[in-house]
């Protein structure tokens, strides 16, 4: 179990992944007002993520990945330690993968930090629709969302995260086609959006280094637009609905890494 902290004014970093810590995080955590980097990963801490988070004025990097952490007092079943959150304008990695959080993303997750950009929430148990104001985190380069029960569209406002660099809905529940609205992440090199309910093409204008489809529900392969896709390096089309000239498809590329149907 970790002691109360009660007197380290000017502790800035606290690193104990890969313990065997139990018990919760204590509320007494605020009492360390400097700190900026709390790292308690791959543990054993059970209970509701503190609300005392929210006082760290200079908090930058929470990561308590793989532990067994729950949201505790939810008020619509919602992630509601993210409210708290929204009060530490310098944070810019939430990394919270690996615990039973269950619940809903809330609509307030559009109000964290602006300087936030990496927002991990893979294995979390989450389910519901993904909240439009997500699109508010216009600096994320990061986000990772796979592996829960989402369900609904991919909302069009994560066309609007233009520094966005790797985006996972990976093993979702999420349908309808792949929104064009994604064309505009001129940064992004990698999505995995496998395992889901999508149909319809790829947008051609979506010009990234990788893209994971497999096992979705793509029927139709010359709806698939690829002519554009002139930077694409690995491409997962496996267990889908697709029939036709795969080769011929293709044809445009002059340089292939890796293509899996």
């Amino acid at each position: 179990t970790l002691p109360p902290i009660t007197n380290a004014p000017k502790l800035e970093n606290l690193v104990l992944w890969g313990n065997k810590f139990s018990g919760n995080i204590p509320s007494s955590i605020s009492n360390a007002s400097m700190l900026k980097n709390l790292d308690l990963g791959d543990n054993l801490f059970s209970g509701p993520i503190p609300k005392t988070l929210g006082n760290l004025r200079h908090f930058e990097v929470l990561r308590i990945i793989n532990n067994n952490l729950i949201t505790g007092f939810a008020i619509d079943h919602e992630w509601i330690f993210l409210s708290y959150l929204a009060n530490c304008r310098h944070l810019r990695r939430i990394v919270v993968s690996g615990n039973p959080l269950s619940d809903v993303l809330p609509t307030y997750i559009g109000n964290l930090s602006k300087s936030l950009q990496y927002f991990s929430a893979k294995n979390c148990e989450l389910k519901g629709y993904i909240p439009m104001e997500i699109g508010n985190l216009n600096n994320l380069l990061l986000l990772q969302l796979g592996y829960n029960k989402l369900t609904g569209l991919i909302p069009a406002s994560i066309g609007g995260m233009r520094n966005l660099q790797s985006l996972t809905f990976h093993s979702d529940k999420l349908g309808g086609p792949i929104s064009k609205s994604l064309c505009g992440l001129e940064r992004l090199y990698e999505i995995y959006l496998g395992l889901n309910n999508l149909h319809g093409s790829i947008p051609s204008c979506l010009d990234i280094l990788e893209i994971d489809l497999s096992s979705n529900h793509l029927h139709n392969l010359h709806a698939i637009d690829v002519g554009n896709l002139r930077s694409l390096l690995k491409l997962n089309l496996s267990r889908n609905l697709l029939t036709g000239d795969i080769l011929s498809t293709f044809r445009v590329f002059k340089l292939w890494c890796h293509l899996i149907y």
